[in-house]
């Protein structure tokens, strides 16, 4: 059986949204910056895509700004406010727990930029104290930049509160919702947003196409200097095929919501119980109350994480470590430690997130496939002889 469980790294195109896309790679293929008839149909299904983005979000269709991507988005919204802010001391306030395209991009306009950085500690659960950032908050502070879900434990960030706080105190306020726009209802005026990031591979979308949500009013600077594209901030040719694909993901994904939402989050809990139960010396990373539905990060103590993922990849089972190490590092997970997680059970965490196609009996089967890998491991494993029942990894 081949089973998929790394849908919070990336989800298989939806058929609905590749019929969607098709005419635009063939018949309507013009460029929207035409004048012609090619170029005029082209820019009113891209314009029209724009309206079902905007309205996904409770946003209008003049402050969608279409990027390569998540990460794209992320580096423009951190550089694009901070060049365009006229203070001369700048601050920004964001969480230990990031997307590297968060924490990369503030590393170098700290070194770069001259921007002071704080970066606020998280719960058991994952979660930021919202008094935290009220006290974090100087005359400096321009954005406030916190994921909305995170993307490796998937925890839920307090983002009404946040939101609330920060136009209270006329501060910019950021979010990164790659991980959380299928599965959260969101109204960036609702709950305060300046800038939003979204990703449509995340949904079921095509690869190479994201959003940057910036409020009309908000000042940022270009991020791309060229063509007249984006309303002038984001030059480079107008990619009509994934922008159609996007948007039909997206509506998709709201349309389907609360039946997906229900369904997965019941297989995903009858999972982490199952597992807690039947399988010792096993660790849930993060609480269980404000976490998308999708997502469940174990920690198995006295195995690499790799270890496990490499015989569930054999048996079929597609998962994700928790580890930095998957990347090429030899450092564990900065979201896990995080937690308060010690080094050598954070570098034994694997993350099974779940899609929209996943069923019962995939996970019956990669229950069975994770607790026999578990325990041939552990047989090899001389720690786990020494240690096994000590505790010691808690």
């Amino acid at each position: 059986m081949k089973v998929y469980l790394d849908n919070s790294a990336t989800t298989a195109l939806d058929k609905e949204v590749l019929e969607q896309m098709i005419p635009y790679f063939t018949d309507t293929f013009g460029n929207p910056s035409s004048l012609h008839n090619y170029g005029r149909k082209a820019l009113k299904a891209v314009d029209e895509s724009r309206e079902i983005i905007a309205k996904c979000i409770g946003a209008k269709a003049n402050e969608i700004y279409f990027t390569s991507g998540g990460s794209e988005s992320d580096n423009w919204a951190l550089k694009g406010v901070v060049k365009a802010s006229k203070q001369k001391k700048k601050h920004i306030i964001t969480s230990c727990i990031e997307h590297p395209a968060i924490m990369d991009t503030l590393a170098y306009l700290e070194e770069k930029e001259n921007v002071s950085v704080t970066y606020l500690p998280v719960d058991k659960g994952g979660r930021v104290n919202v008094k935290d950032i009220e006290d974090s908050i100087t005359d400096d502070t321009i954005l406030v930049s916190v994921m909305f879900a995170n993307n490796e434990m998937g925890a839920i960030q307090p983002i009404a509160e946040i939101g609330k706080i920060c136009k209270e105190e006329g501060i910019l306020f950021h979010t990164d919702a790659v991980q959380a726009m299928d599965s959260q209802n969101i109204d960036v005026n609702e709950l305060n947003i300046d800038l939003l990031s979204m990703s449509a591979h995340k949904f079921h979308g095509p690869k190479g196409i994201g959003v940057l949500y910036i409020r009309s009013g908000v000042k940022i600077d270009r991020l791309i200097h060229g063509g007249h594209q984006e309303r002038r901030m984001r030059a480079g040719t107008t990619d009509t095929p994934l922008i159609v694909g996007m948007a039909k993901a997206l509506e998709i994904a709201v349309r389907d919501r609360a039946e997906n939402n229900a369904r997965i989050s019941s297989l995903r809990d009858d999972f982490v119980k199952r597992v807690l139960d039947e399988i010792p010396f096993v660790y849930l990373n993060g609480g269980m109350e404000h976490r998308l539905p999708n997502n469940a990060n174990l920690s198995f103590a006295y195995i690499e994480g790799e270890s496990i993922l490499i015989n569930l990849d054999l048996a079929g089972v597609a998962v994700s470590s928790g580890s930095a190490c998957s990347s090429g590092s030899l450092e564990p997970s900065h979201v896990i430690l995080a937690l308060g997680v010690k080094e050598e059970l954070a570098h034994s965490s694997i993350r099974f997130s779940l899609g929209k196609d996943t069923t019962q009996e995939e996970m019956d089967y990669t229950f069975d496939v994770l607790k026999a890998s578990v325990e041939r491991l552990r047989q090899m494993s001389p720690l786990f002889n020494m240690e096994k029942g000590t505790g010691s990894y808690v």
